[in-house]
């Protein structure tokens, strides 16, 4: 019954959230609750929730201070080169961009931190987006696609999970694994690539000229893909797909930019395109003259949150107070600066809290366990000897459906008994158990897709519609790499 009423659960959630009928943050606390009290342990609920709440509270805190941190870096003009160069490097070409995209994100999660590289991808390329009017599903896919790759790295989680569960050497389980994940990584690059020529087709091809093309009496204004009137001034005529039209005098409330629906050509959420300030090198919260100040703290936050001198949350928080003091030292600036990332800040620790309440009552009713017990149990005996290759097919939907911690700590122990008896090494079974992760940075209950879906203003629905499959191949090729270079 609670296996059934588990699938059931999540794929009401599911749905509800991808028809937009319910918004994620009201869909994760009511949804979850009423099928406690369906369960009959209604009772229960409170004591679920707090249970929730109090394991990911720290994540919650650590995601406030860090869009705090990361949003002051963005105003005080650090990432202001970063996006010059990637424009110059993408020469306004859709392909480029989204190819850069993947680089990006894949390069910045070396630092193990999904949110952070989030942050930092978003920061950077948003404001592209947004000025050649490219889809913005495209570069929330892509950004989490590369980094559920790239979050197998020994101090990214998963791997240091499944080494704890089954008491083997970190090392000994990502080393090999090494060419299936490049060949994941390539397969991201050509998805990027072959994503991009979309782009491109839909919007057409600027040159950098264009893109960067101003006038002194006036604004730039994009005109969307999509067709219709200038959405940011309500007049005026579509010139043409992807082309860019001016507008004299007055004062622009944003620009119209086609996407943010997975690529069909509607209208963005968002016509007022803040990212375009990014690139504003006038704004009145830049610091040039602190820019190396605010790098070098930047870089040794990322370090030591790599060495783990402190907790996360206690670095951002750190790191947050001492760039709103060094940058902004009237107290009504800073006041004024978290006021600005206020909306950002609590959209992400509503949407954590959230979770706490859908990850609370899946663990507390047992729902987890006995998901996980049936579908072990569902494994025909002849697939025995082929116990990695099921690992890995089950690690797709287990961890889309669980939290790492669950699927490593709960399922996977299961799942290499099952394997030694039939002669499956553990090492074997923990590599695979790798393979999902590209899958898993998209699944509603991975706090940082918040993150990313909220710096990008891109529904989750949306993003999930269009990410799913593309991020369940790439577990499929890096779990064919696997089997080919003899790796599990």
């Amino acid at each position: 019954m609670l296996t059934v009423l588990g699938f059931a659960m999540i794929a009401t959630f599911l749905v509800l959230i991808m028809m937009k009928k319910m918004s994620p943050i009201a869909a994760l606390v009511l949804i979850p609750a009423l099928f406690c009290v369906a369960v009959g342990q209604g009772a229960q609920l409170g004591d679920y929730v707090i249970d929730g709440v109090s394991k990911l509270a720290p994540t919650a805190a650590m995601l406030m201070f860090a869009i705090v941190y990361f949003g002051v870096m963005i105003d005080v003009g650090l990432f202001d080169p970063i996006v010059r160069a990637i424009l110059r490097f993408c020469k306004a070409d859709p392909v480029r961009v989204v190819v850069g995209t993947a680089v990006l994100a894949a390069i910045v999660s070396l630092d193990g931190d999904g949110s952070t590289t989030f942050m930092i991808t978003v920061s950077a390329m948003y404001p592209l987006y947004k000025r050649l009017g490219m889809s913005l599903v495209v570069l929330t896919g892509v950004a989490a696609t590369a980094n559920g790759v790239m979050n197998t790295l020994p101090w990214g989680g998963p791997t240091a999970r499944a080494a704890t569960a089954l008491k083997l050497d970190a090392g000994d389980i990502f080393v090999p694994m090494i060419p299936a994940l490049a060949a994941g990584l390539v397969f991201v690059i050509a998805l990027a690539y072959v994503l991009g020529r979309r782009e491109r087709k839909r919007i057409g091809y600027l040159t950098l000229d264009e893109a960067l093309a101003t006038e002194t009496d006036g604004e730039t204004v994009l005109v969307g893909a999509g067709g219709g009137a200038d959405q940011a001034t309500g007049q005026g005529k579509v010139r043409g797909e992807g082309r860019l039209a001016k507008r004299a005098g007055g004062t622009a409330s944003g620009s119209a930019a086609a996407g943010g629906t997975g690529g069909s050509g509607a209208p963005d959420q968002d016509p007022a395109a803040p990212g375009f300030q990014g690139l504003d090198p006038e704004r009145a919260t830049l610091r040039p003259r602190l820019y190396w100040f605010n790098a070098a703290l930047t870089v040794a936050l990322l370090t030591a949150m790599i060495l783990e001198l402190l907790p996360i949350p206690v670095l951002f928080l750190l790191g947050a107070a001492l760039a709103l003091t060094v940058n902004y030292p009237r107290p009504a600036e800073q006041k004024e600066r978290l006021a600005a990332h206020a909306e950002n800040v609590l959209n992400v620790a509503g949407m954590v809290f959230a979770a706490a309440v859908f990850t609370g009552v899946l663990t507390g009713t047992g729902m987890v366990r006995h998901m996980a017990d049936w579908l072990v149990g569902a494994i025909p005996d002849a697939m025995g000897p082929h116990m990695a290759l099921v690992t890995g097919l089950l690690s797709l939907p287990l961890t889309y459906f669980m939290s790492n911690d669950g699927f490593y700590f709960g399922v996977l122990p299961v799942l290499a008994e099952a394997g030694a008896a039939h002669g499956v090494s553990p090492l074997e079974i923990a590599r695979a158990s790798l393979v999902g992760q590209a899958l898993h940075m998209s699944s509603p209950l991975v706090p940082a897709v918040y993150v990313l879906v909220g710096m990008a203003k891109v529904e989750f629905g949306d993003h999930t519609r269009f990410t799913v499959k593309w991020a369940a191949l790439t577990s499929l090729v890096v779990l064919g790499a696997a089997l080919l270079f003899g790796i599990v």
